[in-house]
């Protein structure tokens, strides 16, 4: 039994990472912002018991020591954390450099920055500082995204987020390795979250599906899959690694 911070566990990818340890009978420390109600569907939907709620905003930096301490008082501990929660694509964080103002342009560049990169980053410093006090091996897996590989025209500060995430990641890889820490990253194509079901239904529906040869999207299960395996000792070995989830959609060199 592992003891399991995820972030942004309120719903889609984090509700299904969530889901994924507690399934193999370990204890999880489901993190949301500010969707309580959806975090504690999430924490009823786990089977087995032990399992705690942890609020606050990774875009604080106090809010992010504070989310670890509370997870480790609520577990007895953490040994592994997944980045997950971030500030995503969406009409209101839409930020193309030809049609938005200097004020909205930064407002999202800072924003996203700060949950998306500093706030994942506090967190690992967190749970890494707790493991290296403890004497003991964990890991981290951060959730990144194809859109740091491939650009993201419509929304650059988040494709810039994801790829310095990975960066970060692999920052720590060779870091923490001396203290048998492992750290990983999984980068999504496009996952058909809750979030994102009003586009699979309507009219770009077939387009989304169509970026892929297998003709569909992903799944946060698929998506949870990787996190348990990367997650793993036995995918200790793999440390450093970003692994493409896209289905194909996207093949980088």
């Amino acid at each position: 039994m592992r003891r399991v911070l995820v972030t942004g566990a309120s719903r889609g990818i984090g509700r299904a990472v969530a889901l994924a340890f507690a399934g193999r009978g370990d204890k999880v420390a489901v993190h949301y912002a500010s969707r309580r109600q959806d975090a504690e569907q999430t924490l009823a939907l786990l089977p087995g018991d032990g399992h705690a709620l942890v609020a606050g905003d990774l875009g604080d930096p106090r809010a992010a020591g504070r989310i670890v301490e509370e997870a480790v008082g609520a577990l007895g501990g953490v040994d592994v954390l997944v980045n997950n929660a971030a500030v995503a694509p969406a009409a209101d964080t839409r930020h193309a450099v030809a049609e938005v103002s200097y004020a909205d342009w930064q407002r999202v560049w800072h924003r996203m920055i700060d949950v998306n990169l500093l706030g994942a980053a506090n967190l690992t410093y967190g749970v890494a500082r707790h493991l290296i006090g403890r004497g003991a091996p964990g890991s981290v897996v951060n959730i990144g995204s194809r859109g740091a590989f491939r650009g993201e025209p419509e929304f650059p500060a988040y494709g810039a987020s994801k790829a310095a995430l990975h960066a970060f990641g692999q920052s720590m890889a060779v870091a923490l390795a001396p203290h048998r820490i492992a750290v990983t990253s999984v980068a999504p194509g496009f996952v058909a979250t809750e979030r994102q079901a009003a586009k699979m239904d309507g009219p770009t529906g077939d387009a989304l599906r169509e970026q892929s040869p297998f003709g569909r999207v992903g799944t946060p299960q698929e998506v949870a899959a990787a996190v348990l395996y990367l997650s793993s000792p036995e995918a200790a070995w793999s440390s450093g690694t970003v692994l493409d989830l896209n289905g194909a959609s996207y093949l980088r060199t």
